[in-house]
């Protein structure tokens, strides 16, 4: 499913597998699993060039075709230090592993290693094998243009930091629940990142993934009026003598009442056309 054509593309496989097309051409995989997935029925079949793969933790629903993708494509992947070696020695011959606050360039496209609560391991013939740390990533593009895939995870006040020094355009959030945080949740971690446009992942892949982006939509309020005590509680705002300039970035999708002292032009005709309106504060 292609949820974005924006100069990007970026196209949902199923469960948390993502293949994202970059303005100058080149072809991201992130957390790859195609194979026996219940979500993704036509497989990797699509998929002609993956020039890097990006994995935000071990478990095998976000790796399992890491190793049979490189090995195919001769892509570079993209992970902790510790799976890093892990596929290394599985025969993966371009890695770069990486930890946490880092940053590195893949093919002209900068990665940032972020922070996720969640745990990682490979399942090995005997047993699990450590596979490091989960992360999340911010992916920023060659016309700079950042989205933020935080991996499985719940909400973490890290989740603030993203959005204050990254303003992702776009958030990649799991919903499912059980395993990962849910819709109300992910709500939460919304309202801290502060993103345009939030994706939903990791959910209806197996029945314990319980969380719908129709419960996600529904925390968000229709017919909610948004004034300066809303945005400064969601975060957006910090100073409580800020004139408040609403642009029209992202979309609307419901009818929402929005008090600024100033709205651009194609700001108040997205909240109008999606039956809200703007209303600028201190007019007669």
């Amino acid at each position: 499913m292609k949820v974005f054509d924006k100069g990007f593309t970026l196209t949902w496989l199923g469960h948390s597998s993502f293949h994202l097309v970059t303005p100058r051409g080149k072809h991201l995989l992130v957390d790859p699993w195609m194979e026996g997935n219940p979500m993704t029925p036509l497989g990797d079949a699509p998929i002609t060039q993956v020039d890097a793969i990006l994995v935000t933790h071990a478990h095998g629903d976000h790796t399992g075709d890491v190793v049979r993708l490189a090995k195919k494509h001769g892509s570079t992947v993209v992970c902790i230090h510790e799976a890093a070696g892990w596929f290394g020695a599985h025969g993966v011959t371009n890695t770069v592993g990486m930890n946490k606050g880092g940053s590195t360039s893949v093919h002209g496209v900068r990665v940032t290693m972020t922070n996720a609560t969640h745990s990682s391991s490979f399942q090995g013939p005997d047993g699990m094998v450590y596979g490091g740390d989960p992360a999340g990533f911010v992916v920023t593009l060659e016309n700079g243009v950042p989205i933020y895939f935080a991996g499985d995870t719940g909400p973490t006040m890290d989740m603030q930091i993203v959005g204050d020094l990254y303003r992702p355009e776009v958030a990649v959030l799991p919903i499912g629940d059980h395993y990962t945080m849910g819709p109300r949740e992910a709500a939460y971690a919304a309202k801290l990142i502060r993103a345009s446009f939030i994706v939903p992942c990791h959910y209806a892949t197996f029945p314990l993934l319980t969380g719908t982006p129709e419960a996600l939509e529904a925390l968000f309020e229709k017919g909610a009026t948004v004034n300066a005590e809303a945005l400064r509680a969601a975060g957006i705002v910090g100073s409580r003598t800020a004139k408040i300039k609403v642009l029209a970035r992202g979309e609307v999708t419901k009818a929402l009442t929005v008090q600024a002292h100033k709205f651009s032009g194609k700001a108040a005709e997205k909240l109008a056309a999606a039956g809200g309106a703007a209303e600028v504060i201190g007019a007669a």
